[in-house]
């Protein structure tokens, strides 16, 4: 009588233990289903790629919203480029945004972020293009230089790299930002539309040499955005690029790098933006104007917008 006592007590005691255990699994993953992150599937990743294409080439804002990490906005970005260049053409260069420290403070980020430019992004001075060239348009001050011996990839200080430099060239960027406004921009969302290369201005390619006072003219040159009014729109100085330009030809040289790739001769290396973005507006004239860039001149370039 005594046995069978303890025998029920027993099984009561083991059926609540499975209860229990059967409650705590079925709530643990509950929670766990509450904090999981989504990751960007190989098939969600082709279609975002498709997606973003399409709209780039399009010139329609994208609406929606996409979470990504920086390694999976690199491979999308790699898919994008391949994509587009179907219509832009060979990499011929490469651009650094974020090179401003206050730009790498407000995307949350301790370095500039790299894209590819294509062949047919280039306009000359003086080019006649539409006010909605993008998706979303904007407009910066920007730097270009243009490598003149593969030797660069050799350099390791900033300095160095003056070495294998052979031109500065003017430049307007006119990015292209793709997702509409009411999307919010982050690292990975830009890095993953290739850093929002889209077109820009070139000036006339002014030799280099491997001086000091070339350097010092690459890293105390001011610039300054007009409209067709004389009025200033932004200006800024060439400090503003990670504290020298060639600090940021060293980081795009390194950052190939690091992921197996190398510099080669006339690859055009854009700096970032020298100036804050500027709004483009149909029918207007905008003029770059570049102080220090050659002695006792003033070096200009300018675009007008349909």
């Amino acid at each position: 009588m005594h046995i069978s006592k303890y025998l029920i007590l027993l099984l009561i005691s083991l059926l609540s233990a499975c209860t229990f255990e059967t409650s705590k699994t079925s709530s643990e993953t509950e929670v766990s289903g509450k904090n999981s992150t989504s990751i960007v599937t190989q098939n969600s990743d082709s279609q975002l790629v498709k997606n973003l294409v399409e709209n780039y080439l399009t010139k329609t804002p994208v609406d929606t919203a996409t979470t990504l990490t920086i390694p999976q906005a690199k491979q999308i970005q790699k898919q994008f480029i391949t994509e587009i260049s179907k219509n832009l053409g060979e990499i011929v260069g490469y651009k650094a945004g974020l090179t401003n420290p206050n730009a790498q403070q407000r995307f949350n980020v301790s370095q500039p972020l790299r894209g590819a430019l294509l062949e047919k992004m280039f306009l000359e001075s003086g080019a006649v293009i539409p006010a909605k060239f993008g998706s979303r348009p904007i407009g910066e001050g920007d730097l270009i230089v243009r490598v003149g011996s593969a030797e660069i990839n050799n350099a390791k200080t900033p300095r160095e790299t003056l070495k294998y430099l052979d031109a500065v060239i003017p430049f307007i960027e006119l990015p292209d930002l793709v997702y509409s406004q009411d999307v919010k921009l982050d690292a990975p969302t830009l890095l993953a539309i290739n850093v929002g290369a889209r077109a820009g201005v070139l000036g006339n390619p002014i030799p280099l040499t491997d001086t000091d006072e070339w350097e010092n003219r690459l890293k105390n040159l001011n610039l300054e955005i007009l409209d067709e009014t004389g009025k200033v729109l932004v200006s800024g100085n060439s400090s503003s690029l990670l504290g020298n330009p060639l600090n940021v030809v060293l980081w795009i040289k390194n950052s190939l790098q690091a992921e197996g790739k190398q510099l080669k001769k006339g690859d055009l290396l854009s700096l970032g933006s020298i100036t804050n973005f500027f709004t483009i507006k149909s029918n207007t004239t905008i003029r770059a104007q570049y102080t220090g860039l050659t002695p006792n001149e003033t070096v200009e370039i300018f675009v007008k917008f349909e």
